[in-house]
């Protein structure tokens, strides 16, 4: 019966609304059975779970997991590498300029206030999107039409831009992370209506596009990922009432390309049987190519 008032009652918060309250957790990430009156700080929690038996064994194995766990720990707190100040700064930028009151004071476009207005205010008769999915959008427009013009956001971009450089020279990458059940297709489909509505309404832009790639991990999750599609029977645009009924003819144009990222593994050009393979091979084994060149997967998978 460990820790019974936080089982008792572990969520404090209601979804709609930015947290105001936490528990408190110890260094081991277990609660403390306090409750902080502000929202949690941004931090790696790792969480180690303790071993039902002791034994020589398990000590050692719980041991090294420590070490090898104290040792990412390590490597994430580096300062040229460790995101949470900036996670922490974007956020803090992010509320200060979602509480501004009128929308002129906002800095977007007007199609992207008019979204931003129907996502907090708008009085959905189904689902209303959650707290947490609107703040995810709302970075997204933060970081592309906002912080641009903002001298203070500097070293934000240049934290992003060496960040991307180190990990993938030349794709330009912006990680949006929420927890398991949060709705990440809905905030998908709230950054397709940001980005088509106001492609659609200012042509002549150069930060908005009406094309989108996405990429499942698997059959079963790109499926389910059709409900981005605006022609789609359960399509999240009008089902979950995700934009005002005046974009609905801008959401329509958007063109969406949903395949799985087995699309984009190198395919073999060259059907060959193990005996075969090793009779080519030769006595050197020297290895034989028989996968198609990134030239050719390009050419396969872009139609």
């Amino acid at each position: 019966m460990g820790n019974p008032l936080f089982f008792e009652k572990p969520i404090l918060n209601s979804p709609y609304q930015c947290p105001s309250r936490h528990w408190q957790l110890d260094e081991q990430g277990q609660p403390t059975q306090r409750i902080e009156n502000s929202r949690r700080d941004v931090r790696y929690v790792s969480p180690i779970p303790k071993p039902r038996k002791k034994s020589a064994s398990s000590t050692d194995s719980q041991s090294r997991l420590n070490l090898k766990l104290e040792a990412e720990r390590s490597s994430k707190s580096d300062a040229a590498n460790d995101p949470t100040p900036y996670i922490r700064e974007i956020r803090s930028q992010v509320e200060a300029w979602r509480n501004l009151p009128d929308s002129t004071q906002w800095g977007v476009t007007p199609t992207t206030a008019r979204l931003l207005q129907h996502w907090r205010h708008h009085q959905f008769t189904n689902l209303k999107p959650f707290f947490c999915q609107v703040e995810a959008a709302e970075t997204a427009i933060w970081l592309t039409e906002v912080a641009p013009k903002r001298p203070a956001a500097k070293r934000i971009f240049a934290h992003l831009a060496a960040s991307n450089a180190e990990a993938n020279p030349g794709l330009n990458r912006i990680a949006l992370k929420l927890a398991t059940g949060a709705g990440k297709t809905t905030v998908m489909a709230m950054l397709i209506a940001w980005q088509t509505c106001n492609a659609v309404r200012d042509p002549k832009s150069k930060l908005f596009t009406t094309g989108f790639l996405i990429v499942a991990p698997g059959i079963t999750i790109k499926d389910r990922l059709r409900v981005l599609l605006p022609n789609d029977a359960e399509s999240y645009y009008f089902n979950r009432e995700l934009i005002p009924t005046e974009f609905a003819e801008s959401i329509n144009k958007a063109q969406i390309v949903i395949t799985n990222y087995h699309a984009f593994k190198l395919r073999e050009v060259l059907e060959i049987s193990k005996v075969g393979r090793r009779m080519l091979e030769g006595p050197t084994g020297s290895a034989i190519k028989t996968l198609e060149t990134p030239g050719q997967m390009i050419h396969r998978v872009m139609p």
